[in-house]
């Protein structure tokens, strides 16, 4: 039976998957958005929904001051005895965590912290001696590295050592070990996760190596292919409860054909496996064909077990902020509320702008499909002409365009780097204000009411140009440009609608 990829659109990189009984669970790096590390839940694998965060407060998740595409890391999940643990770095603090917890839809634990051990990408093996052993990226121009540790209090129970160092292709990362049929088994992400990204595999009959590389290495790879799916890379292999084993890993989808740009961001991807003499063929399983990532898929997936439909409207009625919605960095409580006003989200301006790396009141939410429109109703009087509130299609503090009311105006402003330009400004309307944005392949247009006041490329928004590891968030606003803003702005509700 064909699936469609991607299986979680949008800005959803480094997947991570564990499966409990018939249910699975997929977690994704999250950056500089608060809170960090979504969970998605299936019950098929290709049919997902967010059920969570596992960090949620402030304990668990400083964000201050991180750069752009700083923060959390390529977390990883693994289910041991009735626990559910996931484990991630904190880039800007330079430390690795674990939380757990016994029901993945509710709250997470405090974090335990690991004494720096590599960079990034940790992943846990829970052998069935009852040891574990934590993986990771030791750090640029080093191999990946390995310990084993106390998993209650992050402690090292044994030196560290260097693993398989890959193939050869730039940056061997995103490390996951698993113990399968005797062998224990290290897959890799290598060749950076750009347009060389690859997975790669090799074996040993301990966790410490020697290795032995796997003989049709890279397992999946996309790259130097035709399509519209490029990057494919940072895999991670579960089995079904049918016995079939597949692996979800990122990827992205080109926005237009040459020269070559996305911007949604690297999403999740799903491929089928299938084991030859102990090695695993992925993706594309035809006779001579395997190794890559198409569109559309055949395997032998479980029966569909769709969720119903996101509704497209969020109205702000209940008592707290919808899962999808993130915060830049993170919040300050007294910049946003739900309950000042009944039904509407206010945003109380700040001095902090767009273009900051801080917290500016800001909620958003990720682009996930390339033709959609957002709209909102606003109602804002701003006291003084530097105070500001709309709508924004936001990739980092260099790289964003929005239309907004500030002062007596509404205007359409774009940032590409250090080019900054209005490209509209006309009168406010009277009463609350429609501001909406389409989105197209290659273009945004930005829209008061009916009336379409500005367009902008989407390449300019993109990972190509802008630089980074996220994708585009759709967002409401408010700052006062320096100073905070005497008026609040009240969002009557958002829509998210997918065209097509």
């Amino acid at each position: 039976m064909n699936y469609t990829n991607p299986i979680i659109p949008g800005f959803h990189p480094d997947p991570s998957i564990c499966r409990v009984g018939e249910d699975y669970y997929i977690v994704t790096s999250s950056f500089e958005f608060f809170p960090g590390v979504p969970i998605y839940h299936s019950r098929d694998l290709v049919n997902w929904r967010q059920i969570g965060h596992c960090l949620t407060r402030e304990s668990q998740l400083s964000l201050h001051g991180q750069h752009a595409s700083a923060g959390i890391y390529a977390p990883t999940i693994r289910h041991h005895n009735g626990r559910f643990y996931m484990t991630t770095t904190n880039t800007g603090l330079g430390k690795h965590l674990i939380v757990w917890a016994d029901d993945p839809a509710g709250e997470w634990s405090e974090p335990v912290w690991i004494d720096k051990h590599g960079y990034m990408d940790p992943s846990l093996l829970f052998d069935a001696d009852g040891r574990v052993y934590f993986t990771s990226f030791g750090n640029f121009g080093q191999s990946l590295i390995q310990t084993e540790i106390d998993i209650k209090t992050g402690a090292r129970l044994s030196a560290t050592r260097e693993l398989w160092p890959g193939t050869g292709g730039a940056s061997a990362e995103g490390p996951h070990l698993y113990k399968i049929n005797g062998f224990y088994y290290l897959l890799l992400g290598e060749g950076g996760t750009e347009y060389g990204h690859m997975v790669t595999l090799a074996r040993s009959k301990t966790p410490w190596g020697p290795w032995e590389e796997c003989p049709h290495n890279p397992i999946l790879t996309n790259r130097s292919r035709p399509g519209g799916i490029q990057c494919i890379g940072h895999g991670d292999l579960v089995e079904d409860h049918r016995g079939n084993w597949w692996m979800v890993c990122l990827g992205v989808r080109l926005n237009v054909g040459y020269p070559f740009f996305h911007t949604l961001g690297r999403e999740t991807f799903l491929a089928p496996v299938r084991w030859e003499n102990g090695w695993p063929l992925v993706g594309d399983l035809d006779a001579g064909r395997h190794g890559r990532i198409l569109p559309e898929m055949a395997g032998d997936r479980l029966p569909p077990q769709p969720w119903p439909a996101l509704p497209v409207r969020d109205d702000f009625t209940a008592p707290q902020l919808g899962l999808a919605w993130n915060f830049l960095r993170t919040p300050r409580t007294e910049d946003w509320s739900l309950v000042a006003r009944t039904g509407w989200l206010r945003l109380n301006g700040s001095p902090v702008t767009l273009d900051a790396e801080d917290s500016p009141a800001f909620v958003g939410r990720r682009q996930e499909h390339f033709k959609c429109v957002v709209r909102t109703r606003l109602e804002f009087k701003p006291q003084h002409e530097n105070e500001e509130a709309g709508l924004v299609a936001y990739m980092s503090p260099q790289h964003h365009y929005e239309i907004a009311v500030k002062g007596s105006r509404v205007i359409v402003r774009r940032r590409v780097g250090s080019l900054v330009v209005e490209v509209a400004n006309v009168p406010v309307p009277a009463g609350p204000v429609a501001l909406s944005i389409v989105a197209e392949p290659h273009r945004y247009q930005f829209l008061l009411g009916e009336q379409c006041l500005a367009e902008g490329e989407t390449k300019f928004l993109s990972t190509e140009v802008a630089g980074g590891f996220t994708g585009v968030y759709f967002a409401m606003y408010a700052t006062g440009n320096g100073q905070c803003s005497a008026a609040p702005a009240d969002f009557d509700w958002f829509d998210y609608e997918v065209v097509g």
